[in-house]
């Protein structure tokens, strides 16, 4: 797997574009690929989001503070937004093949260069804090740039890395490691800002102090201030005015999108909007989002309408933008905001092509794509039609009381048939693999030596796609062979093509792992053959019983 970490670094200049064009190309330099920036005029901050390796990143992360701290004036800066320094904050985010310890690491080493190199004072915070008040950024953010002098005179606020020096021009940085945070703004039919205040505190999980009509905090019959619980875990949040779009917003900080995912914060504000008078006109991501954040999203709105929430994802990722009005303010553009949309781009796939197109390259005079790629497609189109099936049945009133069961196979066949799509790629990609190995040197020994090296690795991938489609074709043939049993009757013939797919894919990817494992040897090669042998007798048995019951109900 890939190894792959994602950096988000806030910097504070909104307006800029040749500031932040500079900060940018210095990481790209540094071997990052920068994914997205998004900049705020009246926050008078960017937010920029960059991925790659994790040294790649770091370095990268390293060289953007460093271009920040030259080029932004601090004791000039004026914002929406909560800041300590020209390069305000800066998270690490494992996204493949990483762990969280290694992007805590990674904080430590990049604190303390830029502490040393740049002679800016560092505060670790999050998963990477080194004590427990520099948790939260709220806590380490707290009295922002302007009582940043008296934070680091301090005992209690020494940094971690970097003297406890204030630097007027640069200020101070917060770096961490954490998990992805989605950052989401909810806009509001007002410019009030204290509307937008009392909606955020209740909404937010740690609430906040009750206020009267007029602002003034309220006080219980001794005296101490009253507070107003939050209402959504995982979430920060704060109400500001956006001038650039002549709004107040509720301002989210999404912790954790399995925890609370967007949709309830998106309900809690209508929410809270209607007990203060105002009217919720829609929302905004601000930078990346995760895919899977806009299909639950897309699910959670589609089954309130009583239908399947078990769609392809592109159909998900619509309602989920109608849903929360994600263009209300900008457009928002899925390809460019969605981060594996980002990640894939520029990458050229066999399912990117036409029906025609794709069938043309197969029968070319051409070893890709081949078998493999074909039978990966095979069983794509088995689980496409199994997922049908369901969520065709799932509409049927008089099945209501199966649609828990319905959803399940459809959301599951929606899963294989994603990475089914994915294999017939990747077994190309296999393939050609082995043949770049193939033409590496083999003149001296050290050549050899890394020749034989290269070849045992690409044969073991070569071999692996193939077991793994055929793994996948299994799980369609059984999904099939339920759709068979509980399907709609006009579906049968559906379910029935979805099993014998399932079969195709499952026949061409054996005999896939069959002449890919004559390269490999030993006895893990011994039980891979037994084990696909068992996984392609399955199938057969599964479609057998499932076409026969076809038959047998037309």
């Amino acid at each position: 797997m890939e190894r792959l970490v994602e950096c988000v670094p806030n910097f504070s200049e909104g307006s800029d574009a040749d500031v932040i064009r500079a900060i940018t190309s210095a990481m790209e330099r540094a071997g990052a690929t920068v994914l997205d920036v998004d900049m705020g005029a009246a926050a008078n901050r960017t937010v920029v989001t960059i991925a790659g390796t994790p040294e790649a990143v770091e370095e990268a992360a390293f060289q953007g503070i460093r271009v920040a701290s030259e080029r932004i004036d601090m004791s000039r800066h004026h914002g929406e937004h909560p800041r300590l320094g020209a390069t305000d904050v800066c998270p690490f985010v494992p996204l493949a093949g990483v762990t969280m310890a290694e992007c805590v690491a990674m904080a430590g080493r990049v604190g303390q260069r830029v502490g040393s190199q740049l002679s800016i004072p560092v505060y670790l915070y999050d998963l990477a804090a080194t004590r427990p008040g520099r948790v939260s950024l709220a806590d380490v953010r707290k009295g922002e740039y302007e009582g940043l002098a008296a934070k680091l005179a301090d005992p209690e606020w020494l940094p971690d890395f970097g003297p406890a020096v204030f630097l007027p021009r640069s200020g101070a940085t917060v770096i961490g490691a954490r998990e992805i945070l989605i950052a989401y703004n909810v806009n509001l039919n007002t410019r009030e800002r204290l509307l937008a205040s009392r909606m955020a505190i209740r909404m937010r999980e740690g609430g906040g102090p009750a206020r009267g009509s007029d602002g003034e905090r309220l006080l219980d019959p001794t005296g101490e201030p009253l507070k107003v619980p939050g209402a959504l875990k995982a979430v920060r949040a704060v109400g500001w005015v956006i001038e650039e779009y002549g709004i107040a917003q509720v301002s989210v900080n999404l912790l954790d999108h399995k925890v609370t995912p967007l949709h309830a914060v998106y309900e809690e504000a209508k929410r809270q909007a209607a007990a203060v008078g105002v009217e919720v006109t829609g929302s905004e991501i601000v930078g990346l989002v995760p895919r899977e954040a806009l299909l639950t999203v897309g699910r959670h709105y589609l089954e309130r309408q009583g239908l399947s929430p078990a769609a392809p994802d592109g159909d998900l990722v619509h309602i989920a933008v109608r849903s929360l009005g994600l263009s209300d303010a900008r457009p928002f553009v899925a390809a460019e905001k969605i981060i594996e949309d980002r990640l894939a781009a520029g990458r050229t796939t066999l399912t990117g092509l036409t029906v025609r197109e794709f069938t043309n390259r197969v029968s070319a005079d051409a070893a890709v794509p081949g078998g493999g790629s074909v039978a990966a497609l095979c069983g794509a189109l088995g689980a496409g039609l199994a997922a049908m099936v369901g969520n065709l049945t799932y509409r049927r009133p008089e099945r209501e009381a199966e649609r828990p069961l319905l959803k399940a196979l459809a959301r599951k066949a929606q899963d294989l048939k994603a990475r089914l799509t994915d294999l017939v790629t990747e077994d190309s990609e296999a393939f050609e693999a082995v043949m770049a190995a193939m033409r590496l040197p083999k003149g001296s020994d050290d050549e050899k030596a890394a020749r034989k090296v290269a070849m045992d690795l690409a044969n073991e991938r070569a071999t692996m796609v193939p077991f793994e489609t055929l793994e996948r074709c299994l799980a369609v043939a059984e999904l099939a062979h339920q759709a068979v049993a509980i399907g709609y009757e006009a579906c049968l013939s559906d379910a029935g093509a979805a099993a014998a797919a399932a079969q195709a894919g499952a026949e061409g990817a054996f005999l896939n792992v069959l002449i890919n494992l004559k390269s490999v040897r030993g006895p893990e090669a011994d039980e891979r053959r037994r084990l696909a042998s068992d996984h392609l007798q399955r199938v057969r048995m599964l479609v057998t019983e499932s076409l026969g019951g076809v038959r047998n109900r037309l």
